[in-house]
């Protein structure tokens, strides 16, 4: 078997179930904070923007308030960095209000090691001093290498080493649906 190649192995996650998901977790960002005072979205580039401001849509829905919505690029923060690509490719983040004193919650989209939302913490941390972060994942497959345990997840995904999870949403790829992979 060739390595590298992906095979579709199961569908984990429909555009009904990600809707439920992205609304139960809407509705416990506002419970665990009590309403919405003072708290931000900031999507992780790039799957987690768009889950961002989803949730941002739905507690809109549910509290008649709008939440600022921000995007943010870890590229230059990872650890990573050179192994993943020879010249790569640095997107902008966009924060357009103060993180200071923000109860701010992360979103993005799966969380495996840990390691992007340490990069997303450090980025974060670079803008200011926020009151509190929270971290929303639509999926938590496991095998964390780090202390960090998202706050809100939209489904919890036990999977093997040589499993990939791919989250396909209607703004990146043209369809809403989390997929399990197997690795060739």
């Amino acid at each position: 078997m060739e390595t590298g190649k992906l095979r579709e192995k199961i569908q984990i996650m429909d555009a009904e179930a990600m809707r439920r998901a992205l609304t139960r977790i809407a509705h416990e960002i506002i419970e665990r904070n009590k309403g919405v005072e003072k708290v931000c979205l900031v999507g992780i580039r790039t799957r987690g923007v768009p889950l961002a401001n989803r949730l941002a849509e739905r507690i809109r829905e549910i509290e008649g308030t709008s939440l600022p919505v921000g995007s943010l690029d870890i590229t230059l923060y990872r650890d990573d960095l050179t192994t993943i690509a020879h010249q790569p490719v640095v997107h902008k983040t966009e924060v357009g209000f103060s993180v200071t004193g923000a109860r701010i919650v992360l979103v993005d989209d799966v969380i495996f090691t840990g390691r992007t939302t340490r990069a997303a913490l450090d980025a974060l941390i670079d803008l200011g001093r926020p009151q509190t972060i929270q971290l929303a994942v639509l999926i938590d497959r496991g095998h964390r290498e780090l202390p960090i345990r998202p706050d809100y997840v939209g489904k919890n995904v036990p999977t093997s080493q040589r499993e990939v999870v791919s989250v396909r949403l209607g703004e990146t790829d043209g369809v809403d649906e989390v997929i399990l992979n197997e690795l060739l």
